[in-house]
Order: C-alpha cells, then structure tokens, then sequence
C-alpha cells in the first residue's frame, strides 16, 4: 500500500513539473534558426501571433470557454486586416 501512495506521490510531482514548462509553446525567432529553415520559422511565427492575438480577442470578448475553440478558430481563419 505504501509504494503505492510513494508512487502516486512520484508520478504527480513528475507530471506537474514536467507539465509547467510544456504547456506553452515559446514564439519562435526566426534569427536563431539555421538559415535554410528561416521562411519556415517565419511562418510559425506569423500563425503563433495571429493564434495570441486570437486569445486575446476572445477574453476582451469575454468568450466562454465552451465557445473559445470557435471562436478561435473563426478569427485564424479570417483574412489579416490590412491598416
């Protein structure tokens, strides 16, 4: 019973430190990355700041959460706006 709760205690203290720092992914720099990936990494960036700002709309919205996917997904799909 015992090297059950110790291995209770192990597996969540491993999945809670392990999830911290995976839970977000880091914007990529296109600059860091070797060249002949750089058009790709821009990319990433581009579509990694479009989603940001997408979660961003959707709390001034004061989206709920059941209707965040949608709604989310509606404003990546959108057309950039262009000033």
């Amino acid at each position: 019973m015992r090297s059950r709760v110790t291995l209770l205690f192990l597996v969540a203290t491993l999945t809670a430190l392990g999830g911290a720092s995976a839970r977000a992914d880091k914007i990529v720099d296109p600059k860091t990355v070797a060249p002949e990936f750089r058009e790709a990494a821009e990319k990433r960036r581009a579509e990694q700041v479009k989603l940001i700002e997408c979660n961003n709309a959707a709390k001034v919205a004061k989206i709920q959460r059941r209707d965040l996917a949608q709604f989310v997904a509606e404003c990546f799909d959108k057309p950039a706006e262009k000033p």
